[in-house]
């Protein structure tokens, strides 16, 4: 009996179905329509694939999903101060966490790297004395170090790489998707982390965002870490923390969950 290499024996038992089935020329409508129901659908198994069968997710009364991680609930437990590691000092009351200016910044105690990420966020009423960066910023940093700006940018004019939804300082947003200030908005956001070996980046990372529903940064790459001023950096690095940025503004949040992915 003939051998053959292990490798090319475990290479055809990871093949699909769907690629098998396209080894062998499939029949022409012509063929098709001299068939039998009976044979057609033997010729439609062909590509039909059965495993693995997907897990089932359900819904909370909050339509959070069951294979999420709620990041916000009735305590702030899965938060850290970042200035000293020890508990987060923001408010929070009947499930709503609002920056306490001056506490500074925030991060999960756990550590992501690829997610789907809910947020919900709110901006406070504006100070007409304060336009542009100065009105209800905050921002939400994937691993500590890329940033989606959080902004109240409605009817509120800036530089558009630092608008709400803007990779900030990188990449403009698709659309300004900001409701009335005072209004809740609500980020969607799939993150892909950048793949390093050692210091080596071999790839970078992108996220998606959906702002209210509507697509702001569609599979955008990110260029390094977030910086006020300077280019991008790309240091090496692993999973690690969200965090969420105090800029001295009583920005509030609600409802954030993440799914690892």
């Amino acid at each position: 009996m003939q051998k053959f290499p292990f490798f090319l024996v475990a290479l055809a038992l990871m093949t699909s179905p769907l690629a098998l089935a396209q080894d062998k020329a499939f029949p022409t409508a012509a063929d098709l329509a001299k068939m039998t129901d009976a044979e057609r659908h033997a010729q439609a198994a062909r590509t039909e694939v059965w495993t693995p069968v997907p897990k089932v997710v359900s819904f909370n009364q909050n339509n959070v999903p069951s294979d999420a991680i709620p990041l916000l609930g009735n305590s702030l437990s899965a938060w850290r101060a970042v200035k000293d590691g020890g508990a987060a000092q923001w408010q929070l009351k009947d499930g709503v966490m609002t920056v306490l200016p001056g506490s500074g910044d925030i991060r999960t105690a756990e550590n992501f790297c690829d997610i789907q990420l809910h947020l919900e966020w709110q901006s406070p009423p504006a100070d007409p004395a304060k336009t542009g960066q100065l009105r209800n910023n905050s921002g939400i940093f994937f691993q500590d170090k890329y940033e989606v700006q959080i902004l109240d940018s409605y009817q509120n004019s800036t530089y558009p790489n630092g608008q709400a939804g803007a990779v900030y300082k990188q990449t403009i947003p698709l659309v300004n998707a900001t409701k009335p200030t005072g209004q809740w908005q609500v980020y969607d956001i799939i993150y892909k982390a950048p793949r390093f070996d050692g210091n080596k980046r071999l790839s970078p990372g992108y996220v998606t965002v959906l702002h209210n529903g509507v697509l702001l940064q569609n599979h955008t790459e990110i260029a390094g870490t977030t910086e006020w001023i300077g280019p991008p950096q790309q240091p090496a690095h692993g999973c690690a923390p969200l965090k969420l940025q105090d800029h001295g503004d009583k920005v509030s949040f609600r409802n954030i969950w993440v799914r690892k992915l």
